[in-house]
């Protein structure tokens, strides 16, 4: 998946109505849509001041470019990964 980090202070919902939480540990939650059930970002409490968004819920045009491919090695064999990108084993 790729997403992106947003600085709290930075990101403007239109409507909160239909965001819900789910706390998958005890510093991680995700935010998603309790309608069509989307996922819609996610925080880490040991970095507080941003959310990571996935891509495919910003509006185009994003101005996003690849930085980094992480798990590529265990990317399908119908993923075309750039091989000029860095790619980095596991999580960051």
């Amino acid at each position: 998946m790729a997403a992106t980090a947003v600085l709290i202070k930075d990101i403007f919902f239109e409507k909160k109505e239909t965001l819900n939480w789910y706390q998958r540990t005890s510093t991680v939650r995700y935010g998603f849509c309790s309608k069509c059930g989307s996922s819609l970002l996610w925080s880490d409490t040991t970095r507080e001041d941003f959310f990571a968004v996935p891509a495919g819920c910003l509006d185009q045009p994003t101005g996003l470019i690849t930085e980094l491919n992480i798990y590529a090695e265990e990317a399908g064999d119908y993923h075309h990964l750039d091989p000029t990108i860095s790619s980095k084993t596991g999580e960051i």
